[in-house]
């Protein structure tokens, strides 16, 4: 039997890693020996971290993404459970597992990230091609091996010509690193979100001039959304007109792991319910502000804002 669309979830493919976070009052000096304030494990990688939020806002996702076996495969299993993500497509692999050492300071709210990527195998075509796509309404790509992602692309353009437009699947993509092969996914997304510093990498200085200038790389009638951190977002809608949304801080930044993804996450939560873009823009600030003052995921729940 055919899903109801409210019924369908939206599937991130991404990364997932262990986050070791270190809290402190100030950043350490090199070769000193000093306290952190706290120490704790926390389930990362972008589009992991978007499930966490999309969950916590009301909208049923799952995850899609490799997994190493062993103690911290059992720990990031566990974890999606307490969001209640669907882990039914993770791909099992051996290698070791990917991990981020994070020095957030409680001072200012920033976070250093060292990343160890131990060369896992990323989610290819073969894997995706076992996707029922009629389960999902929206499918999210975080940009990473981008020759493979654009054949799984294709194959969602190929399902979406089969079925009545309503029934179709929104394709949106991630483009974060400074990259070039990842700019091959600009064209192939039906919403596309750019990061500050690939706008900044491909010489625009602005959000307003990141939108113009990137615009023409999108298919006819995409959205392009651009986050530039204290400064709010920007968006170009189907027809080319500007959007923006100020930020919403906290009274306190206390830690800004993770506000990108939240941001993300808030946007599509709205467009998957068919709200309007500038809603969904103001939404995803308010969000991701809010996220900056504690530290986690947990307390989107309880910020008012759902």
């Amino acid at each position: 039997m055919a899903l109801q669309e409210e019924q369908k979830k939206i599937l991130c493919v991404g990364l997932v890693c262990l986050d070791i976070i270190s809290v402190v009052d100030k950043f350490p000096q090199e070769d000193s020996d000093s306290r952190c304030l706290s120490q704790r494990w926390q389930r990362g990688g972008n589009a992991s971290n978007s499930c966490t939020v999309l969950s916590l806002l009301g909208s049923p996702c799952a995850f899609m993404g490799s997994l190493c076996a062993g103690p911290v495969a059992s720990f990031i299993l566990e974890d999606f459970q307490r969001f209640q993500v669907d882990v039914s497509l993770l791909r099992k692999c051996g290698c070791g597992a990917p991990t981020s050492l994070v020095i957030s300071n409680n001072g200012t709210g920033s976070r250093t990230i060292l990343h160890s990527n131990s060369n896992i195998a990323e989610v290819t075509l073969d894997d995706f091609n076992a996707v029922d796509l009629s389960a999902f309404k929206w499918i999210h790509w975080e940009g990473r091996n981008a020759d493979e992602q654009v054949k799984m692309i294709t194959r969602v353009e190929r399902y979406n010509q089969t079925v009545a437009p309503e029934r179709m699947i929104v394709v949106s993509v991630e483009i974060e690193k400074p990259r070039e092969k990842l700019y091959q996914l600009f064209d192939r997304a039906d919403v596309v979100f750019v990061s500050k510093d690939v706008a900044r990498h491909l010489g625009f200085q602005t959000p307003t001039c990141a939108l113009r200038g990137l615009r023409p790389r999108l298919r006819p009638g995409a959205v392009l959304i651009c986050a530039w951190a204290e400064k709010g977002a920007d968006a170009a809608d189907a027809d080319g007109t500007l959007l923006h949304s100020d930020a919403f801080p906290p009274e306190r930044v206390l830690d800004t792991l993770g506000a990108g993804d939240t941001f993300n996450a808030a946007v599509i939560h709205k467009l998957a319910r068919g709200r309007p873009l500038q809603e969904a823009l103001t939404f995803g600030c308010r969000v991701a502000g809010a996220k900056c003052g504690f530290h986690g995921y947990d307390d989107i729940a309880h910020t008012g804002l759902i």
